[in-house]
């Protein structure tokens, strides 16, 4: 048997280009909220407007969470707006993270607010490994960098082998938000 120990707080992210990266980090959610954890959920792409269940179960379970994005970039009408809401989001995260005041830390799509240039990798590689030593986070969206998966300690792929979008089938309520 392999001698294993507890670490205080642990990273998790959830990347790549299949379905359930979201949906894993709210797992977790669920999860921490039944052992008592404090939790803060920020979202990048998501904006306030959007009805989306984990928002509803968030409210339900008295989590805080914040729908800080307008969108997908695509649907953007100003770019720069865009990419603002992006950086403000990402203040409240890092706020969060050193905070000490919550357990989880979950940053829904945060690897878009990197990859597309409106925040610094080597900002928020600073902050997951300056957090708060007993809060754990759980990072999600696509094509996470190298960097940050080297400070991870857990990280999973979800790889795309088919889905419904392909054969002209569009989100469903419930399924995808």
């Amino acid at each position: 048997m392999r001698d294993t120990r507890r670490a205080q707080s642990l990273v998790l992210i959830n990347t790549g280009h299949g379905k359930g990266k979201s949906s894993a980090a709210f797992g977790v959610m669920g999860r921490a909220w039944a052992r008592g954890w404090k939790i803060k959920v920020v979202q990048f792409v998501k904006g306030g407007k959007w009805k989306v269940g984990e928002r509803k179960l968030a409210e339900h379970l008295s989590i805080e969470l914040e729908t800080l994005g307008d969108g997908f970039t695509w649907e953007s009408t100003d770019l720069e707006e865009t990419a603002a809401k992006g950086r403000h989001a990402w203040e409240v995260a890092r706020e969060a993270l050193v905070s000490g005041s919550y357990d989880l830390v979950i940053l829904d799509e945060l690897t878009y607010a990197i990859n597309y240039g409106w925040i610094g990798l080597d900002d928020v590689v600073q902050a997951v490994t300056g957090r708060a030593v007993k809060t754990n986070v759980v990072i999600t969206g696509r094509d996470a960098p190298a960097e940050l998966i080297e400070v991870a300690d857990t990280v999973t792929e979800m790889r795309k082998i088919k889905h419904a979008y392909d054969a002209g089938i569009g989100a469903k309520k419930g399924i995808e938000y």
